[in-house]
């Protein structure tokens, strides 16, 4: 496997895993051109922050002080917040293991602020240009979700999926209820977390089990995703609408899904999320595992039985 990378906006280009038959395809959305990310309304591939996800109203309260923001969302605030952050993002490619890594850190200065950084890459396991993904298999172990309102905005309410059309608890086909969603996915999952860290080089991400396994059938390629994060956007691009990509692709609704680990959306607003707030001093750490393997039709099956439970 190889990825292309970009130092604007610490993006992923794209990255290229074989199928089955060992064909090789790049199997995330985006654009040929650095030029073209600079303009990009769409996050592909991109890291997104300080305050990945949605603030309601635009406006928090910290501290005692309310902070007015920019509204770039309706009348919301999307992915953004300003002032200084230093963070730093490393990408690795881990050839035993068949993984790529992903480790953002910040460092609050002399203020506390909110925190939340992302990973906005959209999958195609198929190939970037190879339709929609209605037909991946999709295993979320996140029992809860934190339900929103008409604009995408968290109510505060923590619910269960059992019984409802956001329950991946087992691998089902994404599109098998999506016509329920009349925009598709767009919702955060509260992750059934049990993981740790270990001394292993810079780090090692190990877990009992994925917390995300994907899988397209036809090409067998499978992806499971491990992070330290308790939350997870399940996003599968309804809003794409005939975006130019790379190689001539017109990316239409559907044609990618972003999996994006972070914290609670708009937990600054609301006292009984998990709260982002870095405190002078203080450091945060987010990482994530993404592992590629390729077994055909049986690989969700596995990793359900019990095999492949750890990266």
């Amino acid at each position: 496997m190889h990825a292309k990378l970009t130092n604007w906006g610490a993006s992923l280009m794209a990255f290229y895993v074989p199928d089955k038959n060992g064909k090789m395809e790049d199997v995330v959305l985006g654009f040929d051109n650095v030029d073209d990310y600079k303009n990009d309304t769409v996050y592909f591939g991109a890291t997104v922050g300080r305050v990945a996800n949605r603030i309601g109203g635009a406006k928090f309260t910290l501290d005692g002080k309310t902070y007015n923001l920019t509204a770039n969302d309706g009348k919301n605030t999307l992915h953004g917040f300003p002032g200084k952050l230093k963070v730093q993002v490393t990408y690795k490619l881990i050839s035993k293991g068949d993984a790529m890594t992903i480790k953002m850190t910040a460092k609050a200065g002399k203020q506390a602020t909110p925190v939340n950084l992302a990973h906005h890459t959209y999958w195609n396991l198929g190939g970037h240009n190879s339709g929609d993904i209605l037909s991946h298999k999709i295993r979320i172990t996140g029992s809860h979700i934190t339900p929103t309102d008409s604009e995408l905005i968290p109510t505060g309410e923590i619910k269960p999926v059992e019984g409802t059309s956001y329950d991946f608890l087992k691998p089902r086909p994404i599109g098998s209820t999506i016509g329920e969603l009349p925009k598709g996915y767009d919702i955060n999952y509260c992750l059934d977390q049990d993981h740790k860290k270990e001394g292993h080089g810079e780090y090692v991400q190990s877990f009992k089990k994925p917390l995300v396994v994907l899988e397209d059938p036809k090409s067998g390629r499978r992806m499971e995703i491990g992070s330290n994060q308790i939350g997870l956007q399940f996003y599968t691009g309804g809003q794409l609408k005939n975006v130019k990509g790379k190689e001539g692709a017109v990316y239409k609704a559907f044609a990618g899904l972003a999996l994006e680990t972070q914290g609670y959306p708009d937990a600054v607003n609301h006292p009984n999320f998990p709260s982002q707030i870095l405190k002078p001093g203080e450091r945060y750490e987010h990482f994530i595992v993404f592992k590629f393997s390729n077994q055909g039709k049986d690989a969700t099956n596995n990793t359900e039985s019990g095999k492949n439970k750890e990266l």
